[in-house]
């Protein structure tokens, strides 16, 4: 059990909107925009984020007389796995068939959102960092025994943060999505000289192709975002919805909600064509990375997908001094276009001592096989460090 848990007071919030905005921010930090306050409360006033959505708030914080909010955690009592990315199905199929019943369970993450990013967070000001961190996670312990929860999981986080709840009894788990990494590039052409001659010239084709549909594609941001780009968005959020999931995540108003307080850290990339917007590629800026999140399109064009959401993400990346772009999970495409494979980190607790022996032993044989299967597509790496030119 982390140390810490009791001998520091630690308070449950049933809506982001408890704490004050600047408090919260201070904590999360400004580089991963899914953690600020207006994000979790753009979720929360949508309605995309509640008990009927399968996510109840259970968000955590500790407050220090002497400096405020000390430390806080995004947390929800869940009644289902989906909109997670890391994926427990065969968990809770397990675990019902032994007659356990597997949900209600606590997950700390940003919902619908596999980014990397902290999830114990502490204000750079406080003392004793690590104690607050085992006290978060003390407390999300506490509360999961208080309402029989089964477990607790804490999805994409920080390596450091992985491996400090390691030490304190949670089971660690590892994945892998497509990252870029920005090594000091000038400009894109100066990202592809670092490129095989092969990968190279086969991006400038594809760019090539994609600007031959008589389509024009805008970077917009800020003050540039108007309802109709939103409104475009949405549409093809919704189409790709049905036929991912079956149904939506995300509201409208969730859209209109980020559009309006916090705009300045969207970067949409719009396909237009004759007027209108035929696709567009949704991400969110932090000081040092580029978060890919949602494409959609009304129209198939031959490697608009590639231009809209990795070239150009790229190219933003490079402008603004970005050190990475995550393009989100999946997609071993993503690799021969600079993208990647880079481990991910999820922690679990879980309280039935029997089933948490089988979970262990499972997770040390994916760990291995997660590294395995990254070694190997590494050898699919367009880098000419890592290939023969």
């Amino acid at each position: 059990m982390p140390d810490g848990r009791d001998a520091i007071a630690v308070k449950t919030l049933t809506s982001i909107h408890e704490v004050k905005p600047a408090e919260w921010d201070s904590c999360a930090g400004s580089d991963n925009p899914f953690l600020s306050h207006a994000f979790l409360a753009a979720l929360e006033d949508s309605k995309s984020v509640n008990a009927q959505a399968g996510w109840l708030p259970q968000h955590l914080i500790i407050e220090e007389s002497d400096s405020g909010l000390a430390a806080c955690a995004p947390l929800y009592v869940k009644s289902h796995s989906y909109g997670e990315y890391v994926f427990d199905w065969a968990w809770a199929d397990a675990y019902h068939r032994a007659g356990g019943h597997y949900y209600p369970k606590l997950l700390c993450a940003v919902p619908f959102t596999p980014a990397t990013g902290p999830r114990l967070l502490v204000n750079p000001k406080a003392k004793e960092p690590k104690v607050l961190k085992q006290a978060l996670a003390g407390a999300m312990i506490q509360l999961a025994e208080q309402i029989g929860a089964s477990s607790v999981h804490l999805n994409f986080l920080e390596k450091p943060d992985w491996e400090l709840l390691g030490e304190t009894g949670f089971l660690q788990r590892t994945g892998h999505q497509y990252h870029w990494i920005n090594e000091g590039y000038q400009s894109f052409d100066n990202f592809l000289e670092a490129l095989t001659s092969r990968k190279r010239k086969a991006i400038r084709k594809e760019r090539r192709e994609t600007a031959q549909h008589g389509i024009e594609l805008k970077t917009l941001t800020g003050t540039d975002l108007e309802e109709r780009h939103w409104d475009a968005f949405f549409k093809f959020y919704m189409d790709t919805s049905s036929r991912k999931w079956g149904e939506p995540y995300l509201t409208r108003d969730f859209f209109f909600k980020v559009g309006e307080t916090m705009a300045d850290k969207v970067v949409l990339v719009a396909a237009e064509r004759d007027n209108e917007t035929v696709a567009a590629a949704l991400n969110f800026t932090g000081d040092k990375t580029l978060f890919g999140r949602y494409w959609g399109c009304t129209e198939d064009y031959r490697f608009l997908h590639f231009e809209a959401c990795y070239y150009r993400a790229i190219d933003y990346a490079i402008e603004h001094g970005l050190r990475r772009v995550e393009a989100g999970a999946q997609g071993e495409h993503k690799i021969q276009r600079g993208y990647l494979p880079t481990h991910t980190y999820s922690a679990h607790w879980l309280f039935d001592p029997n089933f948490k022996r089988a979970v262990d032993r499972f997770l040390t044989d994916e760990r291995q096989g997660v590294d395995q299967d990254i070694r190997i597509l590494m050898t699919h790496s367009p880098f000419k460090n890592q290939q023969d030119s």
